[in-house]
């Protein structure tokens, strides 16, 4: 009986352990008094690449600068060329403690590592510390303000009451137009796309020969509108009607009379052979720069892809189709009032034990707001820089005024999609961020993308199609079953770690062996008894 009782009570003080494992109650991170320069400290940077060796090489140039100015911290850069990939990989270390110091991510990301207690630090503090802030009086480089940081990319990162990431880049979704196809088959560019006009010009390039030739390429294979992130496709169009997506309260608004008709659209369109997706056909890029699509949306971040001179054409030369490219905003309902989702990604501080090893990852996310890493990633893409600093730079300026001058760093196409989204910052939006959001992003595309399956395997999409569709995807990604924010708002804090359920079996292993002991104790003391 010692010896159980000896176990339970070990069991019973792991217990507290379990509850706490990993970044579940930690401490909140309580900023020193200063930064301990006679340790040294080793932290990890989880970034993402498009495959891009320029901007593996500007991450790589911005550690060795920051550790210069630091010697005493060391940074361990691990690339991912997914950000799906970094949040599953964030997910499962939180449990064990194991998570990066320094994240590239996003705001619907964060939310999610947020069920775990002070896992991610809220920075409102250190924004305003005034010695290790933005721009603090200790900083050893020259950083921006607070003031410098544009405020709508800020305003991104803030969420639950608290900013819980700094913006590190920003770039929005454009319009790639083979213009060369669209006079061809009759058309005049409007100053902004509409819905109705890509439609349409999508119908009349589907037309074919007797040969089944398409009549505006020559070919046998024509797209005329393929779609990148078919989830912003959903959600910029429920927004450009007013249409329900979701709240601040986590409430589920998705399932719509809009959302209906916006895939009734893509369901005839697509019957027409007018419309396809990025998870359907590939990469859109690549149909339009092979003469086999007309209008390509994806990121500005995507830029350099796009076009017959694009630096990083990624088909054979002998396919590639010489064509004018227009740079447009994405299709809008309401032309007078352009709304475009605003994207990129941000940057998250993760909560460890050592508040000293927090303001050492602090100071080297910091370090990626300076001018030189903010214009050197901003050159490789379409991306724009986040902060006015940078912005307003000469250097920054000069680069912008080269638009054309060569085809790789000033090449037209990716300068003209970094002023697409530099003159329509006032018209970007971003969705409410809660604990589900990533989910709801997801179940959004994956409405279109049912649709368009459907559409390719000879179904009807009527009302009962759309119904079931509907509940499909709900429970896919248990919209209403606390897979993050349920339909009513409710947040969940997510499952157990796989040690809390270790420790609570065994807790329970223990009870039962308890209890069989006393059993058996209870039936020998009856058997001496009997004997007696």
């Amino acid at each position: 009986m010692r010896k159980f009782t000896a176990l339970l009570l070990a069991v019973l003080c792991l217990l507290p352990l379990c509850a706490c494992h990993g970044s579940r109650g930690m401490d909140a991170f309580a900023m020193p008094e200063s930064f301990d320069e006679s340790r040294t400290f080793e932290i990890s940077f989880w970034a993402k690449n498009d495959t891009n060796l320029t901007q593996v090489a500007i991450y790589e140039q911005a550690i060795a600068d920051f550790e210069a100015l630091y010697p005493n911290i060391k940074v361990n850069l691990r690339l991912y060329t997914d950000y799906g990939r970094i949040y599953n990989d964030v997910i499962t270390n939180i449990a064990t403690n194991t998570t990066p110091n320094v994240c590239i991510t996003y705001p619907d990301h964060i939310a999610t590592y947020l069920t775990g207690v002070n896992t991610v630090v809220p920075l409102d503090d250190l924004f305003v510390h005034p010695e290790y802030g933005l721009g603090g009086s200790e900083v050893r480089f020259d950083a921006p303000t607070r003031e410098e940081i544009v405020p709508q990319f800020l305003q991104e990162c803030a969420f639950d009451g608290h900013y819980y990431a700094i913006p590190y880049m920003r770039s929005t979704e454009a319009c790639y137009v083979n213009k060369t196809f669209v006079e061809k088959l009759g058309f005049e560019l409007p100053e902004t796309l509409t819905w109705d006009f890509v439609w349409e010009v999508a119908d009349a390039a589907a037309a074919k020969d007797a040969d089944g030739n398409y009549l505006v390429n020559g070919q046998k294979v024509m797209i005329p509108f393929l779609y990148k992130s078919t989830d912003n496709m959903m959600i910029q169009q429920l927004w450009q009607q007013n249409a329900g997506y979701s709240n601040p309260e986590g409430d589920i608004l998705l399932f719509n009379d809009t959302t209906r008709q916006v895939l009734e659209t893509v369901a005839e369109h697509t019957q027409k052979e007018a419309f396809s997706t990025f998870k359907v056909s590939s990469y859109p890029a690549n149909f339009l720069n092979a003469g086999q699509c007309i209008f390509a949306v994806d990121s500005t971040g995507g830029a350099t892809w796009m076009g017959s001179d694009a630096p990083l054409i990624d088909i054979a030369a002998d396919k590639l189709v010489q064509f004018e490219t227009a740079v447009m905003t994405v299709p809008q309902h309401d032309p007078e009032n352009p709304a475009m989702i605003s994207q990129g990604p941000s940057m998250c501080v993760f909560n460890k034990s050592d508040p000293q090893e927090v303001l050492a990852s602090w100071l080297f996310a910091q370090f990626m707001l300076t001018n030189e890493v903010q214009i050197a990633y901003a050159q490789t893409e379409g991306y724009v820089p986040v902060t006015a600093k940078a912005q307003n730079s000469d250097v920054y300026q000069d680069y912008l005024s080269r638009e054309g001058e060569d085809n790789q760093l000033y090449y037209d196409v990716k300068l003209k999609a970094s002023k697409l989204l530099l003159g329509n910052v006032d018209n970007t939006f971003v969705t409410p961020v809660f604990n589900g959001s990533a989910s709801l992003r997801d179940a959004a595309g994956q409405l279109i993308e049912n649709t368009v399956k459907s559409i390719r395997r000879g179904e009807t999409v009527d009302d009962a199609y759309l119904d079931k569709l509907f509940e499909s995807v709900n429970a896919l990604y248990r919209l209403d079953q606390g897979g993050g924010a349920s339909a009513t708002g409710k947040k969940e804090l997510g499952p157990l770690p796989s040690a809390a359920k270790a420790l609570l079996t065994v807790l329970a292993l223990t009870w039962v062996c308890i209890g069989l002991y006393l059993l058996r104790q209870v039936q020998k003391r009856k058997k001496i008894e009997k004997n007696d």
